[in-house]
């Protein structure tokens, strides 16, 4: 460690994250005076929805891949502005660990792994007055026979590889699964020249006309929903809706899927069955807000109408901790643009707890817009929250932990025979969570295998730390 936590410089405030909600926070708490320190896993601002070619690929029109690309660029160019002034210190390549509360001073310590081009790795800290948690989002895995097939990736995956590497993740890709980043990402792999013979989604779109209200105030949404029903339609991409991929099909890379009929509580309609030849299958079931930091700090959570966990949050973006401020999907998923309005609703309200700085004239409609845009994200999360039947797409023999190759025989075997009732006991009794993602993949679906629904994940280490960092910590922090 290259200095004590009592030497460090103190910022008014530390984002964690440069996704559009920890983007546009840093921007916006920038222009009201703070000094803000950025700490990103990735190597440039976006996060995972402006993921963007790395300059070596030489993208002539890195925009074309993206919705609205021009809210992230104003901001990164703004990022860059604050930076040179040194109003903003950007750390990239940095995977904040935990954060801890400096007791003597009431500031927060965050303990990041910084890695270096050459996959070296070093420890870092940074003390903030205030933090903001943009941490974003991971994709909800729902397994199924063959899903661990070569050629099987996630839905959001698909989308990274083709918007980062400019690669497809197939030459005939099924894009398979649950909510509205479906058609996106369909649309996007046909105009970059993939064949999808269908894009397959276990809900019915008519659940949408039960939030009527809701849609009619949010006409953009509208109009970007119908911007990639037209893409679909121009690449003759078909819809099925009440369906899903209930089996993949190959020997060392998948070859077919079985698309089977779903009843409403997402059961497979026995006798609907049918295999669509592919090379790839892109499935993702929504979106799982990463909460690791947030809630090994005991902020508060709420249920989302999509079954996830969210940080239960005020009006000003503050979580249960004081100090502690959250945007973006951490407080429900709701997409990039609510994720731009809530970072610069929460640093008006850092800015004004910190320094009484008055809060922008603007500060009223961002109210509002948050209000429209998160009841339509409310009524996209309960149009797509799964059925519970979505577990009889399974035989025993299906690996649900992929890290610590369980399979769904065992778990079942937890919860009939060993009394095992939630996520925590099914993990101690088998192991399923214990692997390398903690859980992440496969988390949702041990939890609706156990019978109960998402549990609060406290655990003092956000992701895999070396037990040499630990060791290097001065004794005031460990």
């Amino acid at each position: 460690m290259p200095t004590s936590p009592s030497d460090l410089a103190v910022v008014d405030l530390a984002v964690v994250g440069a996704g559009p909600a920890g983007l546009a926070g840093a921007v916006a708490a920038a222009d009201l005076g703070l000094g803000v320190t950025v700490l990103d896993a990735g190597e440039r601002p976006g996060g995972q929805f402006y993921r963007h070619p790395a300059p070596g690929l030489r993208a002539a029109r890195p925009e074309a891949l993206h919705h609205d690309w021009e809210a992230f660029a104003t901001r990164a160019s703004r990022l860059e502005a604050h930076c040179r002034a040194g109003r903003v210190t950007h750390l990239a390549a940095h995977h904040v660990w935990t954060v801890v509360r400096d007791a003597a001073t009431g500031e927060w310590l965050l303990h990041a792994v910084a890695s270096g081009p050459g996959g070296e790795e070093a420890p870092a800290m940074v003390r903030a007055r205030a933090v903001l948690l943009a941490t974003g989002a991971y994709e909800r895995q729902l397994p199924f026979p063959g899903w661990t097939l070569p050629g099987v990736v996630g839905a959001g995956g698909a989308q990274a590889m083709l918007k980062s590497g400019l690669v497809l993740p197939g030459r005939r890709v099924v894009v398979a699964g649950s909510g509205p980043l479906l058609l996106a990402v369909a649309a996007s792999l046909a105009a970059a020249g993939a064949t999808v013979p269908a894009v397959v989604e276990a809900s019915a779109y008519t659940s949408y006309a039960r939030e009527l209200p809701a849609l009619v105030r949010n006409p953009g949404k509208l109009g970007e929903g119908a911007l990639y029903g037209g893409g679909l339609l121009r690449h003759r991409v078909r819809l099925l809706t009440r369906h899903a991929v209930t089996a993949a099909h190959g020997t060392d890379r998948v070859e077919a899927v079985t698309v089977s009929r779903l009843d409403r509580d997402w059961r497979p309609v026995a006798g609907s069955e049918r295999r669509m030849p592919c090379d790839a299958l892109a499935v993702g079931h929504g979106l799982v807000p990463q909460l690791e930091l947030a809630t090994g700090l005991g902020c508060a959570t709420r249920r989302a109408p999509d079954g996830t966990l969210a940080l239960d949050l005020d009006p000003a973006q503050r979580t249960s901790v004081p100090g502690i401020w959250a945007a973006g999907e951490t407080g429900g998923i709701g997409g990039a643009q609510l994720a731009l309005t809530e970072g610069e609703l929460a640093a008006s309200a850092i800015a004004y707890e910190l320094h009484g700085t008055p809060r922008p004239r603007r500060a009223a409609a961002l109210v509002r817009r948050r209000a429209r845009l998160r009841r339509f994200a409310d009524a996209m999360a309960a149009a797509h929250l799964p059925g519970d039947g979505w577990t009889g797409w399974l035989d025993d023999a299906t690996l649900v932990c992929r890290c610590e190759e369980v399979p769904a025989g065992r778990i079942r075997e937890a919860v009939a025979d060993l009394g095992a009732h939630d996520a925590r006991s099914v993990k101690l009794l088998t192991r399923a969570g214990m692997g390398w993602c903690q859980g992440r993949m496969c988390g949702p679906a041990v939890a609706c295998l156990a019978g109960g629904g998402p549990a609060e994940d406290r655990r003092p280490l956000s992701c895999p730390v070396e037990l040499g960092r630990l060791a290097q910590l001065p004794p005031s922090v460990s």
